[in-house]
């Protein structure tokens, strides 16, 4: 078995090689590909893979891209950090998806899948349009209103609209509301990109999704970069990444 991974954040592909040799020591992985430009140009210089294993969110857009730019057959099983309503959509379109983190009994399951419909010289298409609907239809009117936070022994919830930002610090979740009190969260940033409004909230590098509402200042950092001042004050490094600027402008031009 021959499989290609496509997966920009080095833990998740070097935790997902692991499970792999563990469930199938026999299989043979091909390359782990880090975003969409450079995953088109392996399919067009080298043979099709048996089985593709992809992030849905990749650094340059989503990988649906890469399968509507090549001609191939191969069976894809996507990963997503999105939540179960989302999840739903791609079970009905019959396509494989494990949801992050990936659990090894999980990707064991879609492994031995794949193998059945080999065995049964099925085919498993890829309907392009219907996954991007159903990508992006469920998420429209599915926005998170309201979270539930904790403090000592009190529970309360905050509404979406009263929080500035969202940060991530030593490997704990951060809610920073607008008047500056700051809550833990069980939600990553990765899951909470596919929960909040884009057009309020963006994800400008790995640690931060920030609030339209919260940017006070913007200065030119380094070549395309972006400094953000936020409102409440940070004093961590709010810069947007450079593969995140081209779509941070959009954001702020609304035409995201």
């Amino acid at each position: 078995m021959r499989i290609l991974l496509i997966e920009d954040e080095d833990p998740a592909a070097k935790r997902l090689q692991k499970m792999l040799k563990e469930i199938e020591p026999g299989a043979t992985i091909l390359d782990s590909i880090v975003s969409v430009s450079s995953a088109i140009k392996w399919f067009n210089e080298n043979e099709a893979p048996d089985l593709v294993i992809s992030d849905i969110q990749l650094s340059d857009g989503l990988s649906f891209d890469i399968f509507k730019s090549i001609n191939t057959s191969c069976t894809v099983i996507f990963t997503t950090a999105y939540d179960q309503y989302a999840i739903e959509a791609f079970k009905v379109n019959s396509i494989d998806y494990l949801l992050k983190p990936v659990k090894k009994d999980e990707l064991a399951i879609a492994i031995n899948k794949f193998k059945q419909l080999r065995n049964n010289t099925q085919q498993s298409v890829l309907d392009i349009n219907k996954l991007l609907q159903s990508f992006t239809a469920p998420a429209a009117n599915n926005y998170k209103t309201r979270f539930i936070v904790r403090y000592g022994e009190h529970i309360k919830t905050i509404n979406v609209q009263d929080v500035a930002y969202f940060n991530t610090e030593d490997k704990i979740n951060f809610l920073i509301t607008k008047e500056g009190r700051r809550y833990t969260i069980d939600f990553n940033l990765d899951t909470l990109e596919s929960m909040l409004d884009p057009k309020i909230y963006f994800r400008i590098n790995r640690q931060f999704i920030i609030g339209i509402h919260s940017i006070t200042e913007m200065f030119a950092y380094s070549k395309s970069r972006v400094l953000v001042k936020l409102n409440p004050p940070t004093k961590q490094e709010t810069v947007v990444s450079t593969e995140r600027s081209g779509d941070f402008k959009l954001w702020l031009d609304d035409q995201k």
